[in-house]
C-alpha cells in the first residue's frame, strides 16, 4: 500500500471518529483510538496525519482547547457556553463542598507532603471580602532537619460546582496576597475545555492547580496538574490572618 494511500485513511479514520464524539477528543485519545481501528498503522505515520488535524482541515475540526480536536459542527453556540448544563448542577449538588476539606487537607499533610499541618476552615473565619481558604496549612522545619527553613503558609480553594470555577479562580488569586503557595481544587467532572484554561492560567499566576472526584468525598482521588510556585506574601496580612487562627494552626 503506497505511504499516500496510508495517510489518507488514517486522516479519513480520524474525521470519523469525531464525528462519534461530538464533545470532541484529545491527541491522545483520538491516537489510540486510530490505532485500535488497524493493527497496521504506524504510531508515528498516525502522529504525523493528526498533530495538526484542525490545520490540516480547517473548514472541518477546530481546538476548544490544548489537544483538544473537536468537528465545527459541533461547536457550541455562546448561548450554550454561557448556560451551565443540568447534568452538571445536578452532579456537583449531591455532596456538600465541606466534605471534602478535611480529605484535602490530609492530602496535602500526608500524600504530597507540602505542609506540615493543615486544618479545614471555610466560612467566613478571616471575616473579609477577600475571602477565606477552604484549607489553609503550614509548612515548618523539623527538628531533625539539618537546614532549617521559615514558616510557609499554604491555602486552597475546593469547587464542587462546575459552573462556579472563574470564581473559584478569583478566589485562589486572592489568597496569594498572604499565602506563600495557594492550590485550585477542581472537579474532575467539569468540561474538558473549562479545566485546560485553569491549567494555562494557573501555570502564569503560580497556582497550583488539582482535580478530584466531586462525587466521592471517601476517595476524591485527588490529581496534581500543577505544582504551585512558591512567593513571597505580603506579610502584614498573613499575619493577620494568622492571628485568627493561630491556635488551631500553630497549637
Amino acid at each position: 500500500m503506497q505511504p499516500t494511500k496510508v495517510t489518507e485513511r488514517i486522516k479519513a479514520k480520524a474525521l470519523e471518529l469525531l464525528e462519534q464524539y461530538p464533545e470532541g477528543l484529545r491527541y491522545s485519545e483520538l491516537h489510540g483510538k486510530i490505532l485500535a481501528t488497524d493493527g497496521s498503522f504506524k504510531p508515528n505515520t498516525i502522529n504525523g496525519c493528526i498533530w495538526n488535524l484542525d490545520a490540516t482541515y480547517p473548514e472541518k475540526v477546530y481546538k476548544p482547547s490544548k489537544g483538544l480536536f473537536r468537528l465545527l459542527k459541533d461547536k457550541p453556540t455562546e448561548i450554550e457556553v454561557l448556560t451551565p448544563s443540568p447534568a452538571t448542577t445536578v452532579t456537583t449538588s449531591k455532596v456538600k463542598e465541606e466534605d471534602f476539606y478535611a480529605p484535602f487537607a490530609d492530602w496535602l499533610k500526608n500524600e504530597i507532603e507540602d505542609v506540615t499541618h493543615a486544618i479545614p476552615l471555610g466560612g467566613n473565619k478571616f471575616k473579609d471580602k477577600w475571602g477565606t481558604p477552604d484549607v489553609i496549612g503550614k509548612r515548618e522545619s523539623m527538628r531533625s532537619d539539618i537546614i532549617k527553613g521559615p514558616t510557609e503558609i499554604v491555602s486552597a480553594e475546593i469547587k464542587t460546582e462546575t459552573f462556579q470555577l472563574v470564581t473559584a479562580f478569583g478566589q485562589a488569586c486572592a489568597y496569594k496576597l498572604f499565602s506563600h503557595k495557594v492550590y485550585l481544587v477542581v472537579p474532575r467532572q467539569s468540561q474538558t475545555e473549562e479545566i485546560s484554561r485553569l491549567d494555562s492560567l494557573c501555570q502564569i499566576f503560580g497556582i497550583g492547580l488539582v482535580t478530584f472526584d466531586a462525587e466521592s468525598p471517601a476517595t476524591p482521588d485527588f490529581r496534581i496538574r500543577v505544582r504551585p510556585v512558591r512567593h513571597e506574601p505580603d506579610l502584614f496580612y498573613t499575619n493577620r490572618n494568622m492571628a485568627l487562627i493561630e491556635k488551631e494552626l500553630f497549637p
